[in-house]
């Protein structure tokens, strides 16, 4: 399937998020496939819920980390509780192979 940028129209390559000559981000069509939410072990801040929803939607984990903290500041606690059931329902990325490069293969 060939993928175009909606912006300038030039070829992409497939599973390209982002355009090479404008920078605008590219909307798959098609769904993620492969795409699972984990909870990585590195880069994460408290549990990883956060950086698992993030790389499994594509979405920056600054901003869902902010919304977060938003969120359970405003909902009440109500987000607060969503985190934990979150932490605890999400499993935890596997253990990769020792000496296995690129980690997490």
């Amino acid at each position: 399937m060939a993928l175009y940028c909606h912006r300038c129209g030039s070829g992409l390559p497939s599973g390209a998020r982002f355009c090479s000559n404008c920078g605008a981000v590219i909307a798959s069509t098609a769904p993620a496939q492969g795409r699972r939410i984990v909870r990585p072990r590195a880069g994460r801040q408290i549990a990883g819920v956060c950086l698992g929803l993030a790389q499994a939607n594509g979405w920056d984990v600054s901003l869902v980390r902010v919304l977060t903290v938003v969120g359970c500041l405003f909902s009440g606690g109500m987000v607060g509780i969503a985190y934990l059931a979150a932490w605890v329902g999400i499993p935890e990325e596997p253990l990769g192979a020792p000496g296995a490069y690129p980690p997490g293969v």
